[in-house]
């Protein structure tokens, strides 16, 4: 019983797990359209709570025909940066750097974990994800598990709830490029995002 009412519970307090419905204009989304150069990648992306250890958000950057960021159910906002359904568009240097930023702060930590896959893994990604949202409250690590399974190569990673089992999982796949981002920002979520959406962005070509 008490197992089963962690695993009910738990998931309720993880950060940024809030759904919602959002839907940029094409206009905008064509206009910050970016593909990061180089081979088609897939980065997992997990904030952990620098005092617990524990794992509290997953996202995915997929960088395929564009690079964006499948952000389940997440609470990261700009004006300056189209959304669609959990799909951030237009994910050039500086916007990825302004979503790691707006997460690691003085009480969380941004692990990264890069892999390279073919473009047709990374394409439907990229199309799985525009399907997938918006994820409801909680689910940010059990969607992004769903989708990487439905992909070639990772059909053995499982469903999972908790995003510091799904980092384990990933880490364990070949050729996987892993980096933490640590930051000394106030420990309040609220000011750590209303920070990044202050930041002047650029549209990089």
């Amino acid at each position: 019983m008490r197992k089963f009412l962690i695993c009910i519970l738990l998931p309720l307090a993880l950060m940024g797990c809030a759904g919602k419905q959002v839907w940029a204009p094409d206009e905008m989304v064509a206009r910050m359209a970016y593909r990061e150069p180089g081979p088609s990648t897939l980065t997992l992306m997990t904030m952990i709570s620098n005092r617990s250890g524990g794992g509290a958000h997953t996202s995915l950057m997929i960088n395929a025909s564009q690079r964006v960021i499948w952000d389940p159910a997440g609470s990261f906002a700009h004006s300056q940066i189209p959304e669609r359904n959990d799909v951030i568009y237009g994910v050039n240097p500086e916007v990825y750097q302004t979503y790691k930023g707006a997460h690691a702060r003085e009480t969380f930590h941004v692990v990264t974990q890069e892999i390279v896959v073919s473009p047709e893994v990374a394409e439907k990604a990229f199309a799985l994800a525009r399907t997938l949202g918006p994820v409801g409250s909680s689910q940010c690590t059990m969607s992004t598990s769903n989708l990487l399974s439905q992909l070639e190569g990772f059909e053995n990673i499982g469903s999972h709830l908790f995003p510091k089992k799904l980092m384990e999982e990933f880490a364990k796949l070949p050729g996987v490029k892993e980096g933490s981002l640590f930051e000394d920002d106030a420990g309040d979520k609220a000011t750590a995002f209303g920070a990044a959406k202050n930041v002047e962005l650029k549209t990089v070509n």
